[in-house]
């Protein structure tokens, strides 16, 4: 994409040595001035190059040379059906090259330092913005003040598939001259042979140097005489720039040195070189130009051609001089020194232009005896030159500018054209050419500009916007011209190049605004709306005039009316409509010309502005038409007569009479019998006589693209063409004839074919439109004309009287002295050959005559060739022997459909093929131009062949680049798709030597399907259709449009089912590896892409995952309000068995207290023993407990970030709602993204705008609960649409789109308003005592004194742990609810990293639980009332992780005991708190992600969120209270307790983890809620932590790293659960054991990874010091590693463990980022390969399931869908059928389970363990039990069903799992799968 250039200083020195043979190297020097003192690194674009060695300075660089175009790979390409995915590839490959594929770091030793020189100083010196091309003004001075530095490229190119082309001799050409050039093979082309900046927009100076082989031929030519030889073809290098000196080599005799210089700014795609034994023609200087008659101001041209052309290279350029006069006159000199055109063999395309320097097609060449290539030939070289001022030096600004760039070129072509031809030449080709784009811009073409395109204009669209660009310009020269003030564009073109020569244009670059406005300044018209129309604006008008005399009146009354049919195309289709902008009415002015009767022309203006309008027009003439018996008629007659005597003063009356007048056959009676001329009756006469005015010309002054119907009488016409001077209404009136064919016409249409006065192109549309007269209805009137006017290039028949339809016409021998004669003759062959009777056959007697004008034809005394002459005649032939019928098909006719021929037939068809051939030969001993009689010969065959009259032969002999495209051509016509034949053609795309052969190939493979089908070669659905007898039946008009909505879906589905093509194995097996290879050229490789997209179908590829990056530190939010959950409830207070369980607690900004709350409150830890239980903490009752528990277990909001703002779930939903339906508006287009100055030109928005807005601004503010309330939300809407009224004027597109949005907004934004507001009344309306909400605990910690202890009353020590203090209402007591508190503030989700885990007590080592007390309230021994914070203290969770980090150390020895005695006495509880257990459910909350997060993405997250701060390996911290201690394993997302001993009362437990630093030092208050955990009292009771965890196993480990240093540190968030008592093991091994040892060939596999990554070249080998700069490296880091060391270390085996290898990994990132400053080259490649690593770790280390653990756990799913009970558990819920709608509210559907999909993620490989597979059960059975409760029949077959898959479990964890883990080295030792629950009493 294209962007404001800023000039950046740099030039750059080229020196190539060229072989010949296929290499060139050589090096690149880059002059480059820093616009920073912080440049790093420097990006060029290099593709096929071959990178030796880089110098910056002097100094040896370190650089990056990835080409991803010719690394193309797919995940299998043997299979054809991944041609999507190579597209992709192929365009992603595309996208990354443009940033650049050589990166080169700037060495340590490169330092850049101020030059202390001014901006002028060292633009002179390194080639910064010239005094002709300065800058755009800014102080650019500073910037430029920078020394330059030189960066030196080493290179090489072998082969090179673009860019460069070898021309060498072959097989099949053996004496071809060897070459090479410079070709436009592909759009990066500049940058496959030399490293550079491939912009059209970056522009510097160059210099080049070429070494090259004196004489190609010396070797050869050597043994005969070697002096001659040398020197007749020495090599020639012409290059870009003037030729500053040749000099010999210093060191090789042999080799020749070309030194060029290129000062003028120019872009790299505007450089080019040939080289070879050219013949150099030097162009001489025009003596009798305007200027200096010595030539000497006049630029240097030259021509060069091949050895073997140089008899037709002076005729070919004999008019460049002739176009360099013209353009330096009319606009300014020429912008370089000098010009060179060149002409080479197999270039792909017509011509390549660069800067000084054309390098064009070797067919465009023509000797002195061409005819019709002289034309050709003349145009494309005078563009060429024109090119050079517009095109080369001044070049568009964008690319939706490219129209007015090249359309500048080709109208100011034009324009010489005219000089050379004439005026009539250049008004016809006008016409012909406005005629075609009339038929193109119906609708399906885009408009020539687009400026919202930042793309450069697409390839098939390109030749359209070529084509109309210059017409346009035309039209608007035209208008500008009928201001008065203004000569058109006659004054403006010299102003705009003499505005680039000038520097007043920056940077040369030219765009429509700053040309429209240049027109607005010169001519004084505002041509606004002209732009809209025609430049902006796609589609043509299509008029309907009539005339009618008014006599009353004395005016001519026009009607007028216009269409537009491009609007109609896009009729119903807004998208289409706002894309290419169709014009539904054009306005404007046009001239109409009306000849009165007395032969004066009157013109009248039309000012057009309303779709229909009639017209008054005064007349001037105040008596009738001028009779021809008048006075004034013969004098108008005998003036004529004086004019064609060479009168000069009667050849000012010419005007009056008709342009035939004079002619001698038309004159005489008995001539005009022989000619059968045709007259008007005297009915005519007297019409022609009453008539006021003779003809009316419309659009007279071709002011308009536009198709124009005008009805006027015939005698109108005819007077128009015999009168009429201007060749388009000639050409017009020939156009309104043909249509209404009769003998006058047919007499008229011959009278201008025999008036040599007529231009020549109008006598060849006269003879074509004679075939219409041709019929028989006129006896044949027409081919009697033809006939009759082609005898005078006849010997004339012996007999006058002779029948001229059986007369034998032998030619006379030719003579094209008369080029307008020669013209003439041609076309009048190709009418006779389009005469055909009504059965389609063209008569016999013009078949041969054709055939006779083949065998007599002869040149011999002819001064030109007659090559094409023969040509038209060979084509003509085929054309006559061909009917126009197509044979009949149908079920009983042959199958062949074979045309019947007769003996008559047969017969021409034999002397036809005779001299076809004969001429095909004589062409292969006498070639003709280019071989064209041969390539005529097989059009014919291949015409032929198709209409079934001659089989097809594929065998077509010649090597000549044209030939082989028609017989390509020929073949693709018949069946090529037989694998022998598919299996050559994909040999030709592939390796052909000829570009050009290999893109016809491509291209006609593609296009000739859909002919093969049309043809009948190939039967579709449709076309059998056809052949079936159908009674009408009256719906054939209603039916007729359905097939053509499917006919390209019904061709494609045909061909992709045929037999031979679709299903064609050779297509299947070679296409794709053709498509992939390195070499493949540009565009066929597209052309590839296209066929398999019409032959196969293709794979549809899943969208690529999107991996979101959590941050490690907690970011504060505040949970929505929580819906309860139906709880039975007891009235009595009892202490619950099963407390409450909170996890993951996330600080929020603290609410009001409420008056029945819990309040913790933690004391600072001191060293001392544990205070009994009793002592500690009172009990809840249980009503408070429940409450609060349905309180937490509702479902969390789906994104909880979103209402850190402060607004609501309704709220956030509703903007949601909002903003999902604005951007869904058909008006919301240009308001979905952010302005974008340069895209959407508006380079001042910002300067009028200081608050933007848009609609994706709103939302990531939305969902970043930047909004505090949803009238933020509306204000910043209303914000986004005042903007876009200030900004555009009234009735502008974007302000009436704003109109249109804000509308829609106030409708959507009223419904929003209104239920919200009724959502809050019925909230806030709702009665306290009703309400089944309890109170939601607040969770508060005190400030912490460095000195105060509490005081216990325990003879123990005081004990670390925090103190609870339950404070209960009256309401809670009698067991009623109390009123809705605000929610529990619900934590972010953090992931865990993998670390070691604390050495944990056994079983023994736990103490029995002391003796509960009655649950009253906080005993007196209790630590006094912390200080309250302070009101608005907002915590960010440093202050209470860094206590507990203080207190883990402090109480880790001391829970040990603790933990075996409550243990043991939980198990001695379970039985007689069995049913009261199921009462209260464990809830978990805090831990469920947002809901709109599918759970494979959740996986991914959860896998890849790992933060990769090794140093987290701290062990967790122990229990607050309780003899159960949970462990966190970082990374693991794992914990692990021992089986606990039931207690009655809640207990509080916050579980650290690490953090990569420590937290800064605690405020003296901290309100957040410490995390509580209860035990399982059952074994029927599953707790609720298992929702999350279950969900958690599924995702592999993170990867066990190794931390950066040994501190532990806090990590945020954490979590306790507890898991089931039969799932924790006896037993837990050190954290030394968990360790992870060491695989080698996975450590292996990830280094090699890393080291292939471009990033880690910096890391490969040991710092050096003195070779990297970096003096004081070893002073800094200690400890050094690398890749290399690392690769040593594995070979000899010293790493141990995973661990080990890992942290070699993380030393390597970590030393780069202690030594590099952030952001440079050296971190940016750390942090791109930590990212790889990351991803390869996780990997390396990812755990799955064996295969006898996943069969046994699929037989256990199995047997529990076979068992009866659980039908409940075998799909998933239906809430709708179940008629449960609220089922996902309590359970969200992340977390619902059934047996189906626990099977589904089974066989998909989800679980990595057998853990994760009971959780996920555990997870089904709880979902059960928390929506039904315990007691119901559902729970009851929960409990049934978690019975037996339990004792399934133990079967096979005692069995195969046991053996598993023992065995598997890579299971961290003793750290089982359940040890992600704590269980604690």
């Amino acid at each position: 994409m294209q962007r404001e250039h800023s000039r950046r200083g740099f030039s750059i020195y080229v020196v190539l040595e060229i072989d010949f043979s296929g290499s060139i190297w050589g090096y690149t020097e880059l002059t480059v001035v820093p616009a920073s003192k912080d440049l790093r690194s420097i990006h060029l674009h290099s593709r096929q190059c071959t990178i030796h060695s880089v110098t910056v300075a002097a100094h040896s660089a370190d650089f990056v040379h990835h080409d991803p175009l010719s690394n193309l790979s797919i995940s299998n390409a043997q299979d054809c059906h991944n041609h999507l995915e190579l597209k992709r590839k192929v365009y992603s490959a595309l996208a990354e090259g443009d940033e650049g594929e050589l990166s080169i770091a700037i060495p340590r030793e490169v330092s850049i330092r101020q030059s202390g020189s001014t901006a002028a100083g060292i633009a002179s010196e390194a080639a910064t913005p010239e005094p002709q091309t300065p800058g755009p003004a800014q102080p650019s001075a500073p910037i430029m003040e920078f020394s330059p530095i030189t960066v030196r490229i080493l290179y090489s190119l072998r082969n090179p598939a673009d860019g460069v082309q070898f021309v060498l001799p072959s097989e099949s050409s053996p004496y071809r001259v060897p070459h090479v050039y410079t070709t436009p093979s592909s759009p990066d082309a500049a940058r496959c042979w030399v490293p550079c900046i491939d912009n059209i927009w970056e522009k510097c100076t160059w210099e080049f140097e070429f070494v090259v082989p004196r004489y190609l031929e010396q070797l050869d030519a050597a043994s005969d005489d070697e002096e001659t030889a040398e020197g007749e073809y020495p090599t020639v290098v012409v290059c870009s720039g003037d030729l500053l000196e040749q000099v010999a080599h210093p060191h090789n005799s042999n080799k020749t040195i070309f030194l060029f210089s290129q000062s003028t700014l120019t872009s790299v795609q505007h450089v080019a070189f040939a080289a070879g034994p050219f013949h150099v023609h030097t162009i001489a200087a025009d003596l009798s130009s305007a200027e200096d008659a010595s030539g000497t101001t006049q630029p240097v041209m030259h021509a060069l051609c091949l050895p073997g052309h140089e008899a037709l290279l002076a005729s070919s350029v004999a008019s460049m001089r002739a176009a360099m006069s013209f353009y330096t006159s009319e606009y300014g000199h020429y912008p370089f020194g000098s010009y060179k055109v060149v002409f080479v063999d197999e270039l792909p395309t017509q011509r390549f232009d660069s800067a000084t320097l054309s390098i064009v097609t070797v067919d465009l060449l023509h000797g002195e005896d061409a005819i019709d290539q002289v034309f050709e030939t003349r145009h494309c070289l005078s563009h060429a030159l024109a090119c050079q001022w517009i095109g080369i030096n001044i070049h568009q600004k964008a690319w939706s500018d490219t129209w007015l760039v090249n359309g500048l070129g080709l109208y100011i072509t034009g324009l010489f054209m005219r000089k050379l031809f004439g005026n009539n030449e250049y008004r016809f080709r006008l016409k012909k050419d406005m005629e075609r784009v009339l038929e193109l811009d119906v609708g399906p073409m885009p408009p020539i500009c687009q400026p919202q395109l930042a793309d450069p204009p697409d390839a098939a669209t390109l030749p359209f916007v070529n084509l109309k660009s210059p017409l346009v310009l035309h039209i608007l020269d035209r208008r500008l011209g009928k201001s008065g003030t203004s000569l058109g564009l006659s004054r403006i073109l010299p102003k705009l190049f003499l505005s680039a020569t000038s520097g007043e244009m920056v940077n040369n670059a030219l765009s429509t605004h700053s040309f429209l406005r240049m027109c607005r300044k010169v001519s004084g018209i505002d041509p606004r709306s002209f732009a809209e129309q025609w430049i902006y604006g796609s589609g043509c008008p299509t008029f309907g005039f009539s005339a009618s005399f008014n006599r009353k009146k004395m005016a001519v009354e026009i009607t007028m009316r216009q269409d537009a049919s491009a609007v109609k195309y896009h009729e119903g289709n807004e998208v289409s409509k706002s894309l290419m902008k169709p014009v539904p009415f054009f306005e404007g002015q046009m001239t109409i010309r009306i000849h009165e009767a007395d032969g004066t022309p009157y013109e009248h203006v039309l000012d057009i502005r309303s779709p229909f309008k009639r017209y008054e027009v005064p007349f001037n003439t105040k008596y009738k038409r001028v009779r021809r018996n008048t006075k004034r008629y013969l004098a108008r007659q005998q003036a004529a007569q004086a004019a064609a005597e060479g009168d000069a003063e009667a050849a000012a009356a010419m005007d009056m009479i008709d342009m035939g007048f004079g002619l001698e056959i038309w004159e005489k009676e008995k001539e005009r019998e022989n000619w059968k001329v045709a007259d008007w009756t005297e009915e005519d006469e007297q019409n022609m006589s009453g008539q006021t005015y003779e003809w009316i010309r419309i659009d007279a002054d071709f002011e308009w693209i536009a198709a124009i119907a005008f009805d006027q009488k015939e005698y109108m016409w005819v007077s128009q063409l015999q009168r009429d001077r201007d060749v388009v209404a000639q050409y017009e009136a020939i156009q309104v004839l043909t249509k209404n064919p009769n003998a006058i016409i047919s007499s008229t249409f011959t009278k201008t074919v025999l008036v040599s006065n007529y231009f020549f192109r109008i006598r060849s549309e006269a003879a074509q439109a004679l075939v219409t007269c041709a019929i028989q209805r006129l006896d044949w009137l027409g081919l009697f004309h033809l006939f009759k006017l082609f005898l005078r290039y006849c010997y004339d028949p012996e007999d006058p009287n002779q029948d001229l339809f059986t007369h034998s016409y032998i030619p006379r021998p030719n003579d094209f002295s008369d080029l307008a004669e020669y013209f003439v003759r041609r076309s009048l062959l190709r009418a006779i050959s389009r005469v055909r009777f009504s059965n389609g056959k063209t008569p016999p007697v013009v078949r041969q005559f054709l055939i006779d004008q083949l065998r007599y034809n002869d040149n011999t005394f002819n001064p030109y060739s007659d090559a094409l002459y023969i040509c038209s005649i060979i084509s003509a032939l085929g054309t006559a022997t061909v009917s126009t019928v197509p044979p009949e098909r149908g079920q009983f006719t042959d199958t062949e459909n074979r045309p019947i021929m007769d003996e008559q037939d047969a017969e021409l068809l034999k002397q036809a093929l005779t001299e076809i051939d004969r001429y095909r030969s004589m062409d292969r001993l006498i070639p003709s131009p280019h071989n064209v009689v041969t390539i005529a010969a097989i059009e014919f065959y291949m015409l032929l062949g198709m209409a079934g009259l001659v089989p097809h032969d594929p065998n077509l002999e010649g090597n000549y680049t044209q030939v082989r495209m028609a017989a390509f051509d020929a073949l693709f016509l018949c069946k090529w798709y037989t694998p022998k034949i598919m299996q050559y053609i994909l040999a030709v795309m592939a390796g052909d030597p000829s570009r050009a052969i290999k893109r016809h190939v491509a291209r006609s493979a593609c296009q000739s399907l859909a002919l093969l089908v049309t043809m009948g070669e190939m039967k579709t659905s449709a076309k059998d259709s056809e052949s079936l007898l159908i009674e009408e039946d009256g719906t054939a008009q209603e039916n007729k449009k359905e097939p053509k909505k499917s006919e390209t879906e019904l061709l494609i589905k045909a061909l992709r089912k045929d037999r031979e093509v679709g299903k064609n194995e050779v297509i299947r097996e070679l296409l794709i590896p053709v498509a992939m290879a390195p070499d493949a050229d540009h565009e066929v490789r597209w052309w590839l892409l296209k066929l398999a997209d019409l032959l196969i179908r293709g794979t549809e590829e899943a969208p690529p995952k999107v991996t979101i990056h959590l941050p490690p530190t907690p970011v504060l939010e505040v949970p929505p309000q929580l819906p309860p959950v139906k709880i039975q409830m007891k009235p009595r207070v009892k202490p619950p068995t099963t407390p409450l369980v909170v996890s993951k607690p996330k600080i929020p900004p603290r609410p009001p207290k409420p008056a029945n709350s819990v309040t913790f409150t933690e004391p600072l830890a001191t060293p001392s023993a544990a205070p009994p239980l009793a002592a500690d903490r009172p009990i809840p009752t249980e009503a408070s407990t429940r409450g609060t528990k349905k309180q937490l277990t509702s479902k969390p909001a789906p994104k909880r970030k979103a209402q850190m703002g402060g607004m609501s779930l309704s709220e956030v939903k509703a903007c949601r709602i909002a903003l999902k339906k604005l951007q869904a508006n058909k008006h919301a287009l240009i308001f979905l993204q952010p302005v974008d100055p340069v895209r959407d030109r508006a380079p001042n928005y910002f300067d009028i705008i200081k608050n933007p807005m848009d609609l994706s601004t709103m939302g990531a503010k939305l969902e970043a609960g930047q909004y505090k309330s949803r009238f933020a939300f509306e204000a910043d809407f209303r914000l986004m649409i005042a903007n876009a009224k200030q900004y555009n004027a009234p009735l502008s597109y974007a302000h009436n789109e704003a109109l249109e949005m804000e509308t829609f907004f106030e409708r959507q934004w009223a419904v929003i308003n209104k239920t919200l507001e009724a959502n809050d009344m019925r909230t806030y309306a709702q009665p306290a005592p009703q309400a089944p909400v309890p109170s939601t605990p607040i969770l508060k910690l005190p400030p912490v004194a460095a000195t105060s202890t509490p005081v216990h009353a325990t003879p123990t020590p005081s004990c670390s742990r925090p103190v609870i203090k339950l404070r209960m209402g009256s309401s809670m007591l009698n067991g009623a609810p109390p009123p809705a508190q605000p929610s529990v503030p619900e934590p972010k989700f953090v992931p865990k990293v993998k670390g070691r885990k604390p050495k944990e007590p056994k079983l023994s080592e736990v103490p029995p639980p002391a003796p509960l007390p009655a649950p009253v309230s906080t005993p007196s021994h209790a630590s006094p009332a912390p200080l309250q914070p302070e009101p608005g203290f907002i915590d960010d969770g440093s202050m209470d992780l860094l206590e507990e980090v203080i207190a883990i150390e402090r109480e880790k020895n001391e829970e040990n005991a603790r933990k075996r005695g409550s243990i043991e006495a939980e198990r001695k509880k379970v039985p007689s708190k069995e049913k009261e257990t199921l009462d209260v459910p464990k809830l978990i909350i805090g831990k469920r992600k947002k809901e709109k997060v599918s759970r494979d993405e959740e996986d991914e997250i959860l896998a890849l969120a790992t933060p990769a701060k090794k140093e987290r390996s701290a062990p967790s911290s122990p229990p607050m209270a309780g003899p159960s201690t949970a462990l966190f394993t970082p990374g693991n997302t794992e914990q692990t307790s021992k089986p606990a001993t039931p207690a009655p009362l809640p207990t509080l437990k916050l579980t650290i983890g690490k953090k990569n630093k420590p937290f800064p030092k605690p405020p003296p208050s901290i309100p957040t809620p410490p995390v509580v955990s209860t035990p399982e009292t059952t074994r029927e009771v599953r707790p609720e932590p298992s929702r999350k965890k279950g969900k958690e196993r599924e995702v592999p480990p993170a990867a066990p790293v190794p931390a950066r240093s040994a501190a532990p540190a806090p990590t945020p968030a954490p979590t306790v659960a507890a898991p089931p008592a039969s799932t924790v093991p006896a037993k837990r091994k050190s954290p030394a054991t968990q360790a992870t040892p060491i695989n080698e060939k996975k450590c292996k596999d990830v280094l090699k990874t890393l080291m292939r990554s471009p990033d880690a070249l910096i890391f490969l080998v040991p710092v050096d010091p003195e070779r990297d700069g970096c003096p004081s490296y070893y002073d800094e880091i200690k400890h050094p590693m690398d890749f290399g060391t690392m690769t040593n270390k594995l070979n000899e085996h010293q790493y141990a463990t995973m661990e080990d290898f890992a942290k070699d990994v993380e030393l390597v990132f970590n030393n780069c980022r202690t030594f590099n400053p952030p952001t440079t080259y050296p971190v940016n490649c750390a942090d791109a390969l930590e990212r790889v690593f990351k991803k390869e770790w996780m990997k390396a280390t990812e755990k799955k399931l064996s295969w006898n653990e996943k069969r046994s756990l699929q037989s256990i799913v199995n047997k529990l869908v076979q068992d009866p009970i659980s039908f409940v558990f075998r799909e998933p819920v239906d809430p709708i059928a179940l008629e449960i709608p609220m089922y996902h509210e309590v359970i969200p559907k992340k977390d619902a389970r059934d047996l189906r999909t626990i099977r589904q993620k089974l066989e998909a490989d989800k679980y990595d363990s057998v853990e994760a597979f009971e959780a996920d059960l555990d997870l089904m059975v709880d979902n059960a039990l928390l929506f039904n409760g315990q007691t119901s029949e559902v729970g009851k077959i929960a409990y049934m069903l978690k019975d037996k898959y339990k004792e399934m479990l133990s079967g096979l964890r005692n069995g195969s799992t046991n053996a598993k883990r023992k065995g598997n080295g890579s299971v961290e030792k003793g750290t089982p799968q359940p040890s992600k629950k704590a269980k604690i009493a």
